[in-house]
């Protein structure tokens, strides 16, 4: 389909945060703080973090990317699922509707969500002109090939297509562990 080598980000488990919810986590009024920007223009890592925390498991420290967001969305692999015990939809992102809970727990207080985690399912962030130079159109699906020697096909890869997009594939970090790849490395859509 194409020659273009798109580059790939992996994403680790992370949470996305309400206004209402950082207040209730870190103080009325707290401000996330940049740790590092992200590919996607204007999203970036907070420093802060929280535990996330079920029934069977946890995970301390779980990063918060910024910025705020209209719905609290944890995002997790299916591995981390599994130390969990729960069983996340894989979902694009804020698609969140009849997903497991959890509990977020940060220096001032606790959260408990009643949906909100999912597996994130792999994407690919681009432009409408880089849509247009490889002839695809917004949420249409491919395959992309994985060299290496891990070398492997991802199917089922959601397109999706905004002009404040940067040109990215991501997948967690089971998907980049089973294709041996980090982020940087550099992939291709084949169909």
């Amino acid at each position: 389909m194409s020659n273009v080598k798109i580059p790939v980000g992996i994403s680790a488990r992370h949470v996305h945060v309400t206004r209402e919810h950082l207040d209730i986590l870190y103080g009325e009024g707290y401000q996330l703080t940049v740790k590092k920007d992200l590919s996607q223009p204007g999203q970036f890592a907070a420093e802060e973090t929280v535990d996330i925390v079920t029934e069977k498991g946890s995970f301390k420290g779980v990063r918060i990317l910024g910025p705020e967001r209209k719905k609290t969305q944890i995002e997790i692999a299916l591995t981390d699922a599994l130390k969990l015990k729960i069983s996340p939809p894989v979902r694009d992102s804020g698609d969140i509707s009849n997903s497991p809970g959890i509990t977020l727990v940060g220096p001032k207080g606790s959260v408990t969500v009643e949906e909100g985690v999912i597996a994130a399912g792999r994407h690919i962030h681009m432009t409408p002109a880089d849509a247009g130079k490889l002839g695809l159109k917004d949420k249409d699906i491919v395959k992309v090939a994985v060299p290496g020697e891990r070398a492997l096909i991802f199917d089922q890869v959601l397109i999706r297509v905004n002009e404040n997009f940067y040109l990215e594939m991501h997948v967690d970090t089971d998907e980049g562990n089973a294709a041996k790849i980090k982020t940087g490395d550099l992939v291709e859509i084949i169909k």
